[in-house]
């Protein structure tokens, strides 16, 4: 199954999400990466995606169909987390709940610091 990469106007729109977000243009990577498209699958299937770092966290937003989205951020390999939903059909939805998610947990991590 050959996935499809991530067009010229989803590269914009995750540029501007992200710009949004963060207040600055943020570094925005396309790679590959491998994911196991339902849990039944024994194969990973290589899917294009999207990868960045802002505030000490890595973000990956895999495309795994024409119009299907997975999403994830980490601050280390033990330290993992997803967005609730497995898939998304829209990029722009992915994004912005992938960016809410973390924004949640770096707040909760600067509380549990008392840098708040």
């Amino acid at each position: 199954m050959s996935i499809p990469g991530f067009s010229a106007s989803d590269l914009s729109l995750a540029r501007a999400t992200l710009k949004e977000r963060f207040g600055r243009d943020v570094d925005v990577a396309e790679v590959e990466t491998e994911v196991r498209l339902s849990p039944a699958d024994r194969e990973l299937t290589q899917c294009p995606a999207l990868y960045w770092k802002e505030d000490g966290c890595a973000f990956v937003v895999a495309k795994t169909g024409p119009a299907g989205y997975r999403a994830m951020f980490f601050y280390s390999v033990k330290d993992r987390f997803g967005t609730g939903q497995e898939e998304y059909d829209s990029l722009g939805d992915c994004l912005i709940t992938l960016l809410k998610v973390q924004e949640q947990e770096h707040d909760r991590r600067a509380q549990d610091a008392g840098v708040r």
